[in-house]
């Protein structure tokens, strides 16, 4: 665990590098949010973003998706993927909404993970964007971030939330999963660009050397090894 001041600097840095770090999910209201979020499991976020605007135009709210008729509805999501368990997602979760909150979102994460589709990234994501409740969203790009710079040493979402939580104040949750997942798409990502970032001074994967490099050539082996495929080619010829 690291020190209090140096998580601190820590997201004080990563705001600085991801200033308007946010969802890049659009919409309007909670309804919308929730919707596109169980929408982008297994799928992209820009994905999300092109298909939402004619759906929400055909079932603008709770009431109108829950009557939803399913091939239709199906046709509208197809490309985000998984089309079908999301359809039956959608209409059960509205009808959910219609039937226990008065066609309105929850603010309340018990609630939220009773719905089809939604768990508890879903739900925060929701409650920390549209709904004004402190909520910290755990994705793969979180679980990558949060190990390499050190802040944790678990792959299991839900403690990984729990830790990072108790590091913040619950104002700082929402907007520190936001600039680890942006970290995560832009710097931190698979392969990492390790000198764009500036957090790698505080970052226990940079410090221990364990940074992806190019493979120096040695070019007696690649004369070697050139020599060595055009024997195999003559004999082959033979």
């Amino acid at each position: 665990m690291k020190p209090a001041e140096v998580v601190t600097r820590i997201f004080d840095a990563l705001d600085r590098h991801h200033p308007n770090a946010d969802t890049e999910l659009v919409y309007r209201n909670a309804f919308e949010l929730l919707v596109a979020t169980i929408l982008s499991a297994q799928s992209t976020d820009a994905r999300v973003n092109i298909v939402t605007p004619p759906l929400f135009a055909r079932f603008p709210d709770a009431r109108a998706l829950a009557g939803a008729d399913t091939p239709e509805l199906e046709k509208l999501i197809l490309s985000t993927g998984f089309f079908r368990q999301k359809s039956k997602s959608l209409i059960k979760t509205a009808s959910m909404l219609l039937d226990e909150h008065g066609g309105q979102v929850p603010a309340d994460m018990e609630a939220l993970v009773k719905l089809p589709g939604v768990g508890r990234k879903t739900a925060n994501v929701v409650l920390g964007h549209a709904l004004g409740v402190p909520g910290l969203p755990v994705d793969r790009h979180v679980l990558r971030v949060a190990n390499r710079i050190g802040l944790v040493k678990n792959d299991a979402p839900v403690k990984v939330e729990a830790q990072l939580c108790g590091m913040l104040p619950p104002e700082r949750w929402t907007r520190g999963s936001d600039v680890l997942i942006l970290h995560g798409r832009r710097i931190c990502k698979p392969k990492p660009l390790c000198p764009r970032c500036n957090v790698r001074n505080d970052c226990d994967f940079y410090r221990t050397g364990m940074v992806t490099r190019p493979v120096k050539r040695n070019p007696l082996v690649k004369a070697v090894k050139k020599v060595a495929r055009k024997v195999a080619r003559k004999v082959a010829k033979h």
